[in-house]
């Protein structure tokens, strides 16, 4: 679970998405980069997130592993990961 991209379902924080650099129990640490860096993660109930069937780069699941990952690393794999996004509904799939 650890490295895959994840989206509040519940709180304040509806709809952020997130990756997901630790899990304990029925809990997972959310972060960012931003607002909820890896020295302050978000500590969501694992029912109130939306798994997203997408991992993080390998360099930074290593990382994440490792708890050597930085937030400029998480801001990038969610900048990639949102601009991917934008390129499957801009119409780039062809019937």
């Amino acid at each position: 679970m650890i490295g895959q991209f994840a989206a509040s379902k519940a709180g304040h924080d509806k709809d952020t998405l997130y990756v997901i650099v630790a899990e304990e129990g029925d809990f997972v640490a959310l972060s960012d980069g931003r607002s909820k860096p890896l020295e302050r993660p978000k500590r969501k109930r694992k029912k109130h997130i939306q798994l997203i069937a997408k991992t993080v780069g390998g360099e930074l699941l290593d990382a994440l592993k490792r708890q050597r990952a930085s937030d400029e690393q998480i801001k990038y794999a969610l900048k990639q990961y949102r601009r991917s996004l934008k390129e499957d509904s801009d119409g780039t799939s062809e019937s």
